[in-house]
């Protein structure tokens, strides 16, 4: 009942894009563990090999939290979800750009990503250079997921992963009070 009260509260992206007006968001995604019911294995994620839900999350460039996404299944990659909860295109129309890690790569103009090392060479450095100061940009969204993964819930889950969308929306309301 409360988680469901909360999660009414919970701002949609547009809304807070509006509200907050950044000069750029940071996007990342993560995998909230959950236990298996149902389909496991449309929630089984191979690389962490454990079940669970994957949430995109969009902070501001200070760190704060701005929207957590509702859960899909642990399998989807983050292009995927960014794509599938349309983060790039709301981005883009609010003329708001996005910075984001090398799981983005390919998702449009608005999208700043690190690039990846050529199969058998090694990158420039002006390259190296370019990521490493885009990985200091992106440090205040790692603070954020740190700040998201104290929360216990999206750790050791025990709950059916159709529910993680009302927690994370319930969670969100609350970060959003801090």
């Amino acid at each position: 009942m409360v988680i469901a009260l909360l999660a009414d509260r919970a701002p949609g992206l547009l809304k807070v894009l509006r509200e907050s007006d950044p000069d750029c968001v940071l996007l990342d995604g993560t995998l909230a563990e959950c236990d298996r019911t149902g389909d496991g294995r449309a929630d089984y994620f191979h690389k962490h090999r454990q079940h669970g839900v994957n949430v995109q999350v969009v902070t501001a460039p200070t760190g704060r939290m701005l929207w957590i996404s509702p859960a899909l299944p642990g399998r989807a990659h983050d292009l995927t979800a960014g794509r599938a909860h349309r983060i790039i295109r709301i981005c883009e129309r609010q003329g708001v750009p996005v910075l984001a890690d090398r799981a983005y790569q390919g998702a449009g103009p608005w999208v700043t990503t690190g690039r990846k090392r050529p199969p058998g060479g090694e990158l420039s450095p002006t390259r190296r250079t370019v990521n490493r100061a885009l990985a200091q940009a992106r440090a205040p969204v790692e603070r954020g997921m740190a700040r998201l993964k104290s929360w216990r819930i999206f750790r050791r889950s025990r709950v059916s992963p159709s529910r993680m969308t009302s927690i994370a929306a319930a969670v969100l309301t609350l970060e959003r009070q801090r």
